[in-house]
């Protein structure tokens, strides 16, 4: 159950936020090869100057981005995910690409847990609430 966090340094509209969410969704389950119905997504919203990134402008978007996985994906789908979160963020937060910065997570599947169960190791092209 991948927790996707996303910190950002502005306020968004209820309607930019619904979109972002079903790309982030339809995005991870593409480039990691899994369901959809287990992805939580948060989106925290905070002051201007509540968020910094060494190289950015403090009056600049900002978004940094936690993503808590489960282990076993290639640094290649890693890679491709984080530079498809970054256009997302970009389009919708209109957040300059050097102004992102992701951190990726990695867990054991038992790490996950649902009410009906945890979740196993990461397997290709898996439902993991099956």
């Amino acid at each position: 159950m991948p927790h996707l966090q996303f910190e950002i340094n502005q306020k968004v509209s209820k309607d930019i936020k619904k979109s972002f969410v079903e790309e982030i969704r339809t995005c991870f389950s593409e480039v990691m090869d899994t369901g959809t119905e287990h992805i939580a997504i948060s989106i925290r919203e905070y002051e201007k100057y509540n968020l910094t990134i060494g190289r950015a402008n403090p009056d600049d978007n900002i978004c940094l981005m936690n993503l808590d996985i489960r282990e076993g994906r290639t640094i290649e789908q890693r890679r491709e995910l984080a530079l498809r979160f970054m256009d997302i963020v970009n389009r919708s937060f209109n957040v300059e690409n050097e102004n992102q910065y992701i951190t990726f997570t990695e867990h054991k599947g038992e790490d996950f847990h649902l009410i009906e169960k945890y979740l196993g190791s990461w397997e290709r092209g898996e439902d993991p609430l099956v």
